[in-house]
């Protein structure tokens, strides 16, 4: 590890503090930590074609005219990355609705921006999971179908993720 001296405005030590009172952090390295990571895993810090597990969340207007049509179309043309979807009403014509998907980091990025721009889609965001497919084909006990597992990573870039030991 490295040892580095950061100089913040009241308001943000303050906010830094609050979020590590929150977060359960047990000082403000491990916050500091924290956040840097949540924020390195923006899609900017990736290749496109590293493997992701993205969750997507937005609003939906549902009086939007044909949306539901297209929003399940869309689900449709990708039914190899779609893992799971809900939908929660959260008032008479809004709902919340919460995507899982997989595939490549630049696909799963350019699926997510292009729905946020559908009319009638609000509040859109993508939160990545950098994941690699991992080990030889198996079988548990029972199962008749051999499978990989997917691994989480610590991040996009495979050499950090072997330098702590997570390859």
């Amino acid at each position: 590890m490295k040892r580095i001296t950061i100089t913040l405005s009241d308001d943000i030590a303050d906010a830094l503090d609050h979020y590590m009172n929150e977060s359960g952090a047990q000082n403000r390295s491990e916050a500091i930590r924290d956040l840097v990571r949540r924020a390195m895993l923006d899609l900017k810090n990736g290749p496109d074609d590293a493997d992701c597990i993205g969750v997507v969340s937005y609003t939906v207007d549902q009086t939007a005219r044909s949306l539901a049509t297209r929003l399940a179309k869309r689900r449709l043309d990708a039914h190899d990355r779609h893992v799971a979807a809900v939908s929660v009403p959260l008032d008479h014509s809004t709902a919340l609705e919460i995507e899982v998907t997989r595939g490549k980091l630049g696909e799963v990025g350019a699926a997510a921006q292009k729905l946020f721009l559908e009319r009638g889609i609000a509040h859109g965001a993508l939160s990545v999971v950098p994941v690699a497919t991992g080990g030889a084909m198996h079988a548990h006990e029972g199962q008749a179908e051999p499978h990989r597992h997917l691994h989480v990573r610590q991040s996009f870039n495979p050499a950090r993720d072997e330098e702590e030991g997570q390859a």
